[in-house]
């Protein structure tokens, strides 16, 4: 007989996939007339140009759990060293390289040992690391946002989040996102991601009595 428990997770697991789909496939659609000016531009990820964040995209897309370990031996367990090499064979030649091979994995369903939410916030968020510097705007889906507003409000698996707004009254002005208790950080729903990530620039969206708290806990994202 089939573990209900483990029938709901993979329920839930595949019913993230289209959003991550959707996801990605606005962003390619977003930066398909970029200048090579354009994909110079720093991203909100400290050190990386957008060209650069969207190369990491599709290094995370392109990673199985059997080889993301390997790579993590090869370098040493050198975390960061890892996500440096697998950014750099995903970069291509010049840019229409790069997005041509970000446009490959759009469908793709291949992940590193992590939850397919975590894939979710992980396109959202180096989405909007692409995005907001070039002035471009995408209005996330409600629901989708708040899912992954949910998931990094209660974890610190791949970034420190749950640990950076402890403390703190987290609401939506946009939807129905809320969670914690303390000082008040208001604001839309994806800026409250921003922020939960590490992204101190956004916390320009926000208000009330905690947001220069959070402001304060962001350090390099």
């Amino acid at each position: 007989m089939t573990d209900p428990a483990l029938t709901a997770d993979h329920n839930r697991e595949t019913g993230i996939w289209p959003s991550i789909h959707a996801e990605r496939a606005a962003l390619a659609a977003d930066l398909a007339e970029l200048t090579d000016e354009q994909w110079a531009t720093p991203s909100l990820c400290a050190g990386l140009t957008v060209r650069e964040v969207l190369a990491h995209l599709t290094a995370g897309a392109s990673l199985t759990p059997v080889s993301w370990l390997a790579g993590v031996i090869r370098c040493r367990f050198d975390f960061d060293k890892q996500v440096a090499v697998r950014l750099a064979e995903q970069l291509g030649a010049g840019p229409d390289e790069t997005l041509e091979r970000f446009r490959r994995i759009v469908p793709s369903r291949t992940k590193p040992p992590l939850p397919a939410i975590a894939m979710l916030g992980e396109t959202i968020v180096h989405g909007e690391d692409i995005r907001r510097p070039l002035g471009i705007r995408r209005d996330h889906p409600i629901g989708v946002v708040t899912q992954v507003a949910e998931y990094y409000r209660g974890s610190d698996m791949v970034v420190v989040a749950k640990g950076r707004v402890a403390g703190l009254g987290l609401v939506a002005d946009d939807g129905p996102f809320a969670a914690g208790s303390g000082p008040l950080v208001s604001g839309p729903t994806v800026s409250l991601v921003m922020a939960m990530t590490g992204r101190a620039a956004c916390c320009d969206d926000l208000e009330g009595d905690g947001v220069e708290l959070l402001r304060g806990r962001c350090g390099t994202a």
